[in-house]
């Protein structure tokens, strides 16, 4: 099935590899009634299993037909009377679900669940029935669809309707795929019901199973659904659109002939490839007129060239970008950093010399069943690693998405306080069109969305005890926890050991993933007061100014002049400094690594020798870098008291992103004692950095 094609039966150019292999291209939409059209006699039943069973040999040549024959009898026994709206046989509709999954590339296991999904449902079989015949597996998935058919798709139980659909899935994607295969069918017969269930019904698929899809990766199905709904919901651009492929179907099209030219060029350089004009669908036309305004020729489909290895790709691009003129802005490459949903491949475009512009998609014949079929394409995803191991049907499955989307809803779900909170922060997960992998300190991987910060990477790794988190080390450089995230960063979270310390409301400006903005919400809320001290206005820094001063111990070779320490670097023994004489006939002194002495001496200051006093004891001014914290401050004053060193001044910023600056000027008894005066500040929890002013 194509997932681009505006009508399949005008472009069998877009299927080659069917004539290949000698079959004639499948109309899904009618093949599920033409199934069981003519004789209609016990005996003659089995063979309307056979449009499946072709399409499913030529993704597995080697399946066992037998078990699916197996369940064709047993769900037609079954349903056998029942009638669906539009007249037909029951039947029709598991039968044209398989046939879609089995144009998709899916496994036995799926596909007989799939003919048995609504059995257990609707019929008087029951999952005992299913696990004596068919096994374990098919009847874990049966009983997952089984709960999904049950959630109430009702007008206002959207949000609670996602929920329960993905606890329902019991963590399988296979029920997934079977859903959107089973709300494919129904679409393509929605014509019999009354226009407002046809909205209704388009709505939540809109809504739900589309964005779902995309997710899984599922184009095919997806491309498809969008179409149907939007010929239900938007009737009026529907039409504008029809007409616009209609009117240029008339026309000659560029592409072909474009087409032609890339194999010319691909087949001189020795490239093997398939090179196939793809049509775009319909929602795909209405958005690049509503970009572009008048559409061209070119831009009614895309061009798809298809080769055996990765590095092909790129050789591919090579090529094109040399023989033709390439849209630099148009390139990407989804083969180095595939997208959220398993998709990859090169985009590119380029320029004819007529003045037409031809977007081109370059993969591998394997890229290309995953960009049609997503995990469907991956088979059974849960298979054991030896074959004769039985899979533990109570288990936890591992989550074939990458990087672990479904696992990460089904947590986050848990914790979201009401439907109308999970359905906001889904709606922005699944609005997220790229996803970054990130490294952590222990070795392993975190998956987040584009644009995730640190305090994601906080809670994606730690949970709930990230509410403790005081800062983060991205590729071992300190920074703050709201730093932005790329992809293949290493980045280490540093705890508070306080157990009071917890986020700031500041941190949701920053949070991007669901898990942590529900995390940190329900923090905020069961914390007022907290609250509402990290909301408050910014306060002025806070000064602490000692009992005593103490003078310079510089002396300057110029007689009762006054010696000042600069303030900007504050020199201390046994510190190479430089004097300079400035109004007033004062002296101040500079390390000589000061920027401000290459000023003085720039603007013409008088240079002055100066010299340390015999005696020990110094003045220096110290800034501490931290993370905010409850009792910074006091520990960080105890730490200079125990070194023996007098407090003069202490100045304390208000906080900047959860990061505090600390300046202090101090008197040390001996200068000597300066290293460890700084090791002991760093040594205090929360502190990050100490140097000089």
């Amino acid at each position: 099935m194509s997932a681009e094609a505006t009508n399949p039966e005008a472009h069998p150019e877009a299927r080659p590899e069917l004539r290949r292999r000698g079959r004639s291209r499948l109309d899904l939409r009618r093949l599920g009634r033409a199934a069981l059209l003519g004789p209609t006699s016990r005996d003659r039943l089995p063979d309307a299993i056979g449009h499946v069973a072709e399409a499913h040999r030529a993704h597995h040549p080697n399946a066992d037909m037998s078990i699916l024959r197996r369940a064709y009898l047993l769900a037609e026994s079954s349903h056998r009377g029942q009638m669906r709206k539009s007249g037909e046989p029951y039947i029709t509709h598991p039968l044209a679900v398989t046939l879609i999954l089995a144009e998709l590339g899916a496994e036995t296991t799926t596909l007989t669940a799939s003919l048995l999904h609504d059995t257990v449902e609707d019929t008087d079989v029951t999952l005992d029935q299913v696990r004596a015949e068919f096994g374990d597996e098919v009847c874990f998935i049966v009983d997952g669809v089984t709960k999904v058919e049950k959630i109430d798709y009702g007008a206002a139980a959207e949000p609670e309707t996602f929920r329960k659909m993905l606890v329902a899935t019991g963590n399988d994607v296979r029920v997934m795929s079977i859903k959107l295969a089973d709300r494919l069918h129904n679409m393509r017969t929605l014509g019999v019901m009354r226009p407002e269930k046809q909205a209704r019904i388009a709505k939540v698929t809109r809504d739900v199973l589309i964005p779902l899809a995309e997710r899984l990766g599922v184009q095919a199905l997806k491309t498809e659904l969008e179409d149907l709904v939007f010929a239900i919901l938007h009737p009026e651009e529907y039409e504008s659109t029809r007409a616009l492929i209609a009117a240029h179907a008339g026309e000659r099209d560029p592409l072909p002939g474009i087409a032609d030219s890339v194999r010319t060029v691909l087949r001189e350089a020795g490239i093997a490839a398939e090179v196939q004009v793809r049509p775009r669908h319909f929602v795909s036309v209405h958005r690049i007129s509503r970009t572009r305004g008048e559409l061209r020729g070119s831009d009614f489909g895309r061009i798809l060239i298809l080769v055996g290895e990765n590095a092909d790709c790129y050789g591919v691009l090579g090529e094109l970008h040399t023989c033709f003129t390439p849209v630099v802005s148009e390139f990407k490459d989804f083969i180095a950093t595939p997208k959220f949903n398993l998709y990859q491949s090169l985009h590119t475009a380029v320029a004819t010399p007529e003045g037409y512009v031809a977007e081109v998609i370059v993969r591998t014949r394997q890229m290309h069943r995953v960009a049609e079929a997503g995990v469907v394409a991956l088979g059974n995803p849960y298979a054991t690693a030896t074959p004769d191991a039985a899979a533990d049907p109570d288990e936890e499955r591992v989550d074939p998405t990458r990087p672990g989307w479904l696992s990460r809803l089904l947590d986050w779900q848990q914790s979201a306080p009401d439907p109308d909170t999970f359905w906001t922060v889904l709606r922005a997960e699944l609005a997220q069109d790229r996803e970054i992998t990130v490294f952590r300190a222990d070795g392993g991987t975190l998956g987040l969305p584009a644009g995730a910060s640190c305090i994601d990477a906080a809670y994606a790794q730690h949970g709930e005890a990230a509410h403790g988190c005081i800062g983060a080390r991205v590729n071992g450089r300190l920074t703050s926890l709201s730093s932005a995230l790329s992809d293949g960063d290493t980045v280490q979270l540093l705890l508070a050991q306080d157990a009071s310390s917890g986020p700031s409301a500041e941190w949701l400006d920053h949070a991007r993933t669901p898990a942590a903005r529900i995390a940190i919400s329900s923090w905020l809320e069961s914390h007022p007061d907290r609250a509402m001290a990290t909301t408050s206005a910014a306060r002025a820094p806070l000064s602490v100014v000692g009992a005593r001063g103490g003078g310079a111990n510089a002396v300057a070779d110029l007689p009762d002049a006054t010696v000042r320490l600069a303030g900007c670097c504050t020199p201390v023994p046994p510190d190479a400094v430089a004097g300079f004489l400035v109004r007033g006939g004062a002296v101040t002194v500079h390390r000589v690594q000061c920027a401000a002495v290459a000023q003085m001496r720039a603007v013409g200051r008088t240079s002055v020798a100066v010299h340390w006093r015999a005696t020990a004891d110094c003045r220096v001014t110290l800034l501490a870098e931290s993370f905010g914290r409850p009792h910074l401050l006091a520990d960080l004053t105890e730490a200079i008291a125990r070194e023996g060193v007098e407090v003069v001044s202490a100045t304390v910023e208000p906080p900047v992103e959860g990061r505090v600056r600390h300046t202090y000027t101090l008197q040390l008894p001996d200068a000597a004692g300066l290293p460890a005066l700084m090791r002991a500040m760093r040594d205090v929890p929360g502190v990050y950095d100490v140097s000089r002013a």
